[in-house]
């Protein structure tokens, strides 16, 4: 499956990059329930090139098969990041994605992310170094509305990257400056899907299905990103997607995810060691546990067990915390 298949018959739900939270455990869960697509944690392209570990990790395809392995780099240097998309490219990626987003100081501060939406131009020479180290691979680009308010070059850099061959654009409906403050900005996206003919998709407070209908809706995207609504929740993805296209999904059942979490948890270990592996589902294991009370699955005024959930230090342990929930959970429901 290509990346243009995705927009032939239905609307596609993306899960975004985010670092420590789409790592190739937890993207391997999204993809098993059945998302078409899923981007890695946002790889550095110099760090990359060098060969450090970590950078390695993020690339990691997430082992499920079906659904495309898409790789996100971010970067300052052309030739960096032409060497980076050669070596993703080499290593499995079905897409290349492109971060014009990212607002954190430390990324902006290295003139990376969403810095670059103050410099077209330089934007424009690191599309065309990572379009050339990408070869036959698609590429595709993420960005912000702009710097600020003041400088919304969104809809010239979307157009200037189709120029250039890009196949798809996505764009958070909130400014380098709003970091992730106030309300993501829909309407105005619809500005930049003007400016071009491939696909765009939105992004930014997008959580459930009515998000998603709404974003679509007012932003006229042809597809949608959620972030971190779907941490915790592997089946999010796939949930979303099938109300869209007007499928039935059977939402798994409280089993089912805990058994999730448990894979995911087992193959964290596997990929990181038991002390930081355990450590990187926590986010996920916290997350789930608070849906699965406000769903009423388990009763918090009941439980004790969220501190065991969460300090568990191998998959025994969490087991063994999974085990009481269950039973205190089917209690509770009798």
């Amino acid at each position: 499956m290509g990346l243009n298949a995705l927009f032939e018959n239905d609307v596609p739900v993306f899960l975004a990059p985010m670092s420590g939270v789409t790592d190739a455990p937890f993207r391997k869960q999204v993809l098993r329930f059945g998302a078409k697509a899923a981007i890695t944690e946002m790889v550095a392209g110099e760090e990359l090139i060098r060969g450090l570990r970590d950078a390695e990790t993020r690339l990691k395809p997430s082992g499920q098969a079906g659904g495309l392995h898409i790789v996100q780099l971010v970067g300052r240097e052309a030739e960096p990041l032409r060497l980076a998309s050669e070596l993703a490219a080499q290593s499995g990626a079905d897409v290349i994605d492109i971060n014009m987003g990212c607002p954190s100081r430390r990324v902006t501060g290295g003139l990376s992310g969403s810095a670059l939406m103050r410099d077209l131009d330089h934007a424009e020479r690191l599309i065309e170094a990572v379009l050339e180290g990408a070869g036959r691979v698609p590429v595709t680009l993420k960005m912000r509305m702009g710097w600020d308010w003041k400088s919304v070059s969104a809809p010239e850099l979307a157009a200037r990257a189709e120029r250039l061959g890009v196949q798809m654009i996505t764009v958070h409906g909130r400014t380098r400056q709003d970091f992730y403050e106030g309300a993501a900005n829909w309407p105005a996206i619809r500005e930049v899907k003007s400016s071009v003919s491939i696909p765009l998709i939105a992004n930014g407070d997008i959580v459930d299905f009515a998000t998603a209908q709404s974003a679509l809706r007012q932003s006229d995207a042809d597809g949608v990103m959620i972030g971190r609504a779907a941490t915790g929740r592997a089946w999010l993805i796939a949930d979303i997607e099938a109300r869209l296209n007007n499928r039935s999904l059977n939402r798994p059942s409280f089993a089912r995810q805990m058994d999730s979490l448990l894979e995911q948890a087992s193959d964290s270990i596997d990929l990181y060691g038991l002390r930081i592996g355990s450590r990187m589902v926590r986010k996920h294991l916290s997350a789930a546990f608070d849906y699965w009370v406000d769903q009423g699955f388990v009763d918090a005024g009941k439980l004790d067990v969220k501190k065991e959930v969460l300090s568990a230090q191998d998959c025994t342990e969490l087991t063994s915390a999974f085990e009481k929930i269950e039973y205190r959970a089917a209690e509770f429901a009798a």
